[in-house]
């Protein structure tokens, strides 16, 4: 037996509930070959044993077929939190990590959080997508100035745009600018699973997803689709802002999802003439709330110009302007947000429960 013919035979193996293959995955990680006795080593990224016993027994059979007279298959799954959000379900198996970037209302300053989070854990040296999921308002695109390209399509599959480091999807590359979607919550339901399923994602480490505002149809079928590792609530320091904020983190609880923290966004105005930090619209307001979900604050982002101007002109702050105060502050977020999820990874799961819920995931728990 060969190298060669054993990557063959594996090719054979479907990913379940997939075409593809392991090794097109990616998830054939080591192969010993020993005369004709077999040993190989396989990553997935689902932790259902179902789906680990299909691939070790598949995997046994071609390669026994290709001629090994002994064959031990090592599968490597990982440890997802005590119940995920989606019961097991994983409907992009590639991808490693999800993290649910979510607000209670509109105007918080969410995407931006989402792009610059996004592009601080790339920084970090990891592999990172970020999905626009925001299907009424996607602005990402321009954030990331690549509103003007159109993603390429790959046989059945449309090939994420590469942006800063980042592989990128938004409803906003795939129609006209200024078009408006009259959707109801059942299309928008398919769109995110399409967004999941038909994008050609590579073995990502982690896939930031900006959603959109509110507690709705979007959420709970991301939810259902991907077993999402971690949720990041975006908010204000006003008191509007927090009511809202507080559905989100309610609803990251209903859905079993560990809370990875808290952004205040607008929390203070730093003076471009003298650098200096001025609390106009209160700071800190956050951290009762953060407490009450067994949570914290990872990062209070002030009204820093840099940031409306990196948004408008598609050169985000923590990429152009890495030594600005709010880019230091957003990679300090993006570590804290790494190693909430290597934790969670490695315990699986961790307890956000300072509030138990009452009702099991379903449409009533997220129509806030």
């Amino acid at each position: 037996m060969t190298e060669e013919n054993v990557k063959s035979a594996l090719s054979k193996v479907t990913y379940p509930g997939f075409t593809k293959d392991i090794v097109t995955f990616g998830f054939v990680k080591d192969i010993q070959i020993d005369g004709d006795d077999v040993t190989v080593f396989v990553d997935i990224t689902s932790s259902a044993p179902e789906v680990a016993q299909q691939i070790k027994q598949e995997a046994t059979e071609e390669l026994k077929r290709a001629g090994a007279a002994n064959v031990t298959v090592h599968i490597t799954a990982p440890q997802m939190p005590k119940e995920s959000s989606s019961k097991g379900k994983n409907i992009a198996p590639q991808i490693k990590n999800f993290l649910m970037v979510s607000s209670g209302k509109g105007g918080v300053g969410k995407s931006t959080t989402s792009v610059n989070i996004a592009i601080s854990l790339a920084k970090q040296g990891l592999k990172v997508g970020l999905l626009d999921a925001d299907i009424y308002g996607p602005n990402i695109p321009r954030m990331l100035g690549i509103e003007d390209i159109k993603p390429e399509v790959q046989g059945n599959k449309v090939l994420p745009i590469k942006a800063y480091g980042l592989e990128v999807m938004s409803m906003g590359s795939l129609m006209e600018e200024g078009q408006s979607l009259i959707w109801r919550g059942a299309m928008i339901m398919k769109a995110i699973e399409q967004f999941l399923r038909d994008i050609l994602w590579s073995e990502l480490d982690v896939l930031v997803i900006d959603m959109p505002p509110g507690t709705g149809d979007a959420q709970l079928t991301l939810a259902q689709s991907v077993p999402v590792t971690a949720g990041l609530t975006v908010t204000t320091p006003q008191t509007v802002s927090l009511d809202d904020s507080k559905r989100s983190l309610d609803m990251f609880q209903k859905l079993h999802i560990p809370i990875a923290g808290i952004v205040e966004n607008m929390s203070g105005f730093i003076a471009p003439d003298t650098g200096k930090e001025y609390d106009i619209f209160g700071k800190g307001t956050s951290e009762p709330m953060a407490k009450e979900y067994n949570t914290e604050v990872i990062a209070e982002i002030p009204i820093e110009p840099a940031i409306r101007e990196g948004g408008d002109s598609g050169q985000p702050i923590s990429f152009v302007y890495p030594e600005s105060e709010s880019a230091k502050r957003y990679a300090e977020a993006a570590d804290k947000i790494w190693k909430f999820i290597e934790k969670i990874n490695a315990e699986g799961g961790v307890d956000n429960e300072a509030v138990q819920p009452t009702t099991p995931p379903g449409v009533s728990a997220c129509s806030m």
